[in-house]
């Protein structure tokens, strides 16, 4: 059945493995990051054996599907939780990231209720502008998890890139070391963890300029993708094929490059732009929006290039093919993270381990 994303395990084992590897070197930990494949167990496990000592996943859903399925090591929501979500997140959970007080005591309430106790990252804000604390505030939050009794903390960490862009730099890294020393002011007692970001800072290990503070990542792209979007660069020694799609051709037909008659905008509310190249061989493939960042795809068969999409359908220029596709064929991609992120989460897609 078609579309369908085909999963190599082994990749991701091998490129966990030497993620690890490296990281090790500078005696940097790997946290594993499963939200990327909605925590698909067997691509979990692969994590796990390639050396990753903790997965964390953004919902609480997927934490729950790796509990289902049998596993045992320490689970983290990577997510800042919702105070809705608090009771079951302690009952599937062994810890979280946080950067509010106030959701801290409602986690201390929820943690008591249950009889459990739970491990918090503390976030910091280093730049990126996205969760976490100033540096000023630290102090403070450190002296509201003193005066709890069910949540201990473990460390303290900064997410880069997802939302502003900003880089890792040994800068912000300095100042995040800067947030551990006045967390552990207020806290009374060391913090041993210090979560320098996610694969973006993986830049930082390679060229041995992370601060020697750090000694965690929490890593799920470079493992999954062996791709670092923060420098829009494959990530030398690791695979780019573990994940691959695969999607059906519906129609192939000669077609003008231009289209015909007023343009308005798609479906999608843009108005598209087209470059009048004259009559040019397509295809469609039956994969669209609703499965899919398009632009997150990169065709594998050399001479084939993406047009664009609707919900439903991919158009494809295969003029320049030297075996165009034919009716009932297929046609493969790598992903960009938001691609793989979408194919994953969509129902429509089958998903195969190879």
């Amino acid at each position: 059945m078609y579309p369908r994303l085909l999963i190599d395990p082994a990749k991701v084992r091998e490129n966990a493995a030497e993620v690890v590897r490296r990281a090790g070197k500078l005696g940097i930990g790997v946290f594993g990051v499963t939200k990327g494949f909605c925590a698909d167990p067997v691509v979990a496990r692969a994590m796990v054996e390639g050396g990753c000592s903790l997965l964390m996943d953004s919902r609480v859903k997927n934490l729950r599907r790796l509990r289902e399925a049998g596993f045992t090591e320490p689970l983290m929501l990577l997510r800042i939780p919702m105070l809705s979500e608090l009771e079951e997140l302690v009952e599937v959970a062994d810890g979280t990231v946080v950067s509010m007080p106030e959701t801290v005591l409602a986690l201390e309430k929820a943690a008591s209720t249950a009889g459990k106790t739970l491990d918090v990252m503390v976030m910091a804000d280093v730049g990126d502008l996205r969760e976490g604390l100033w540096p000023d505030e630290m102090e403070a939050m450190g002296r509201t998890l003193a005066s709890c009794k069910r949540i201990r903390c473990m460390g303290v960490g900064t997410n880069i890139g997802c939302f502003g862009g900003v880089l890792p730099t040994p800068q912000n890294m300095a100042l995040l070391v800067e947030c551990r020393d006045r967390l552990a002011s207020g806290l009374g007692r060391p913090v041993e963890l210090v979560s320098g970001g996610a694969t973006s800072s993986i830049e930082l290990v390679d060229n041995a300029q992370m601060p020697r503070e750090v000694n965690n990542l929490r890593v799920g792209e470079a493992i999954l993708l062996g791709f670092n979007t923060g420098r829009m660069q494959a990530i030398p020694g690791l695979h780019r094929d573990a994940f691959v799609l695969e999607a059906e051709v519906v129609e192939v037909r000669v077609k003008p490059s231009k289209p015909i008659g007023l343009i308005g905008a798609d479906a999608f509310g843009k108005v598209p732009v087209f470059e009048d190249r004259g009559r040019r061989l397509r295809a469609i493939a039956a994969v669209g929006k609703q499965d899919a960042k398009i632009d997150g795809l990169t065709p594998l068969d050399p001479g084939i290039t993406v047009l664009g999409a609707s919900s439903d359908h991919l158009t494809l220029d295969v003029e320049d093919c030297t075996t165009p596709p034919v009716l009932g064929g297929f046609v493969r991609f790598t992903l960009d993270y938001g691609a793989m992120l979408a194919l994953t989460t969509s129902s429509y897609v089958e998903k195969i381990c190879v």
